[in-house]
């Protein structure tokens, strides 16, 4: 049995709680146990856990409130209802707030190891590589901004309308935009992603529209491009703002006419894709300043989804971190707990100009330099020699100095007129003069 499947018993019944215990631990599993909901979220905060085994009726806390607060918490964790009383709304409810399974008491030993057996598979498939294919809620973070982009994903991915994806580099808009077609009825077809900033301008037309053989040297053979291979399915255009004029014209073509037309071809072909398009820039300032066609952005802008920077959602660091210490655990084969609170409060006081990408690619660092157990401050070297956002404070002026340079900016505004900068500064003309001895007098 790997370390890294570590199982939460939560049942108010001391006699269920230590059979599910013992039998759970003789299995080969890490356990944890308790008997109340409050005190299976402050386990889960943490540590981490793989699944957690929960009772419906608890003296604190309905198991399905119990199950919602742990999907908001960690969408990753399986959660395996257990109840003495079975109801049908109830079990229906706890299904569709993603619990894996409802059973009912009394439970014997097989059906329990056999059912462990499945919720670790199936947590195994959905966690093992760090790069999956995400589903809406590999948008990870219980924070009011990402509750509201998830119900948004939820509500237009059925809908065939191109959508714009805005945010800074890092925040994850390709899951954005995988979430969207995973949620769609193309979700069978293709989801080809293209960075536009990444395909040099020369090449750009044939990668996305094909080419025909002879169109130019080196084009020994016809080629269908992009837009066709994604034909049923779904195609991102990253950086969107990155197409050369001309090709944002061609798109333009494509979005009112389904149908493009091969480097070197006189035949258009119709193709059936829904087109979603991404930029780490604002929209409108992309347009105001001719890097964007308007008639191209208002095509594009159907439906506009923004995702925050990482440092205006603070809150959502220690679950981004569970989230990906899981994976990593995995990808390491390594049982790491969590953060010593010295380093936690480095990241969440850091700006993060990478966003959630930066986060990963410390974590995985500390990682790849030996980190075991509990990660320390030193285990983030790059963070420790980078300003967190809390430096800002250590520049700021004192009282004295900021009230100095006030003095100084209101007396050249009014010529030196001691009169009139006083008014300005709505304090008496004595207390300028005074100001004016106790600040270096020479220096006046």
């Amino acid at each position: 049995m790997s370390l890294t499947n570590k199982v939460l018993v939560v049942e108010d019944d001391s006699t269920v709680r230590g059979f599910l215990t013992e039998a759970l631990s003789y299995w080969g599993y890490q356990v944890g146990a308790t008997g109340t909901g409050r005190g299976a979220l402050d386990l889960l905060r943490n540590q981490l856990f793989d699944a957690v085994l929960c009772d419906i009726r608890m003296p604190d806390m309905d198991g399905i409130e119990l199950l919602r607060q742990i999907k908001r918490h960690d969408p990753s964790v399986e959660v395996l209802m257990i109840t003495g009383f079975p109801m049908v709304n109830t079990a229906v409810e706890a299904l569709k707030l993603g619990a894996y399974d409802y059973i009912t008491k009394p439970l014997t030993a097989e059906d329990l190891r056999s059912l462990m057996g499945q919720v670790m598979r199936r947590h195994s498939r959905n966690g093992s590589r760090l790069e999956k294919s995400p589903a809406v809620n590999d948008l990870v973070g219980a924070s009011p901004q990402m509750e509201r982009i998830r119900e948004m994903i939820v509500k237009v991915a059925a809908v065939d309308s191109p959508v714009l994806i805005e945010g800074e580099s890092g925040t994850g808009k390709e899951l954005a935009a995988a979430a969207l077609h995973r949620l769609s009825l193309r979700s069978s077809g293709p989801f080809v992603p293209v960075n536009c900033s990444a395909i040099p301008a020369d090449l750009l037309e044939s990668e996305l529209f094909g080419h025909t053989r002879g169109a130019f040297s080196g084009a020994v053979a016809d080629t269908p491009g992009l837009f066709r291979s994604a034909d049923g399915g779904t195609m991102f255009l990253d950086e969107v703002t990155e197409l050369p004029p001309a090709l944002q014209v061609k798109l333009l073509r494509v979005l009112q006419d389904l149908e493009i037309r091969p480097v070197g071809s006189a035949r258009s072909h119709a193709v059936d894709v829904r087109i979603l398009a991404a930029t780490n820039r604002r929209l409108t300032d992309a347009v105001k300043d001719g890097s964007l066609r308007d008639d191209l952005f208002y095509r594009l802008d159907v439906v506009r989804i923004e995702m925050p920077p990482l440092r205006e959602r603070r809150a959502d660091i220690p679950i981004l971190v569970d989230h990906f210490l899981r994976q990593l655990n995995q990808h390491f084969d390594r049982e790491v707990t969590g953060l010593v609170p010295e380093a936690m409060a480095a990241l969440t006081a850091y700006d993060f100009p990478g966003n959630v990408r930066e986060l990963a690619n410390l974590l995985e660092r500390a990682y790849a330099l030996g980190a075991r157990g509990e990660i320390v401050l030193a285990d983030l070297p790059a963070l420790s020699a980078r300003p967190r956002a809390d430096a800002r404070f250590q520049e700021l002026p004192t009282l004295a100095q900021a009230e100095r340079e006030l003095i100084i900016k209101a007396l050249r505004l009014h010529d030196n007129n001691k009169d009139q900068a006083a008014r300005a500064l709505g304090i008496s003309r004595q207390t300028l003069y005074r100001r004016l001895k106790e600040y270096s007098p020479g220096s006046w």
